[in-house]
This record gives C-alpha cells, structure tokens and sequence, in this order.
C-alpha cells in the first residue's frame, strides 16, 4: 500500500510561482512512476506531468510545458511539481499519483492540494 501527501498548494497571483511536494510512504519509492493531474471545478480530472523511475523521463501536458516542471528525489520518497508563470485557468486541485498503469490510470492517489490563481 501506498500513501501519498501532497503540500504546497496555495494561493498566488497570476504570473507567480508554486512548488507543489507529495511525499510517498513506501520503500520501492524509486520503483513506481509518478504523476501529476488537476482538477478544475465542473471539470474531468486531467494530467499534468509524469516521471519515470529514475527521473529521467518527463511527460507535460501541453498546456503547462515549459512553464511547469515535476522532478523527483528518490532518497526523500519525494516527487516535485515547480510551476512557474501561473495563470487563471490553472487554478484546481492538484493530485499526486503513484504506479502507473496507463498514461491516466494510476494505481495510488493523494487527497489533492488545492492551487487558485487570481487574476
């Protein structure tokens, strides 16, 4: 089983910047591929970012590359979303998830952290 606990969440002025962390608590940390996704109210939940095993493989979605970024430090059980140049419609809450099955389907998720940016 795996828990996941997302912080940093907040509010910010559009143009701004959050770091979003989701600690895991498990030790195959370093085996499990993680994810980002985002929910905006009235909206599907849709993806954000995902990294691979090693950190060396990152997927975006095409509406925040280049302006987010999701990384990952193995020793800390860690996985990072820096998100930068922030803008209204990327207000949502944001969910961390572990061990991939699909490109969407995750098998572990988090309660979500909640991000709002005012224009």
């Amino acid at each position: 089983q795996v828990q996941l606990a997302e912080s940093g969440g907040g509010l910010v002025q559009a143009g701004g910047s959050l770091r979003l962390f989701c600690v895991a608590s498990v030790r195959t940390f370093s085996r499990y591929t993680m994810g980002w996704f985002r929910q905006a109210p009235g909206k599907e939940r849709e993806f954000v970012a995902a990294i691979g095993w090693t950190g060396g493989s990152t997927y975006y979605a095409d509406s925040v590359k280049g302006r987010f970024t999701i990384s990952r430090d193995n020793a800390k059980n860690t996985v990072y979303l820096q998100m930068n140049s922030l803008k209204p419609e990327d207000t949502a809450v944001y969910y961390c998830a572990a061990d991939a099955v699909t490109t969407t389907q995750y098998n572990y998720w988090g309660q979500g952290t909640q991000v709002t940016v005012s224009s």
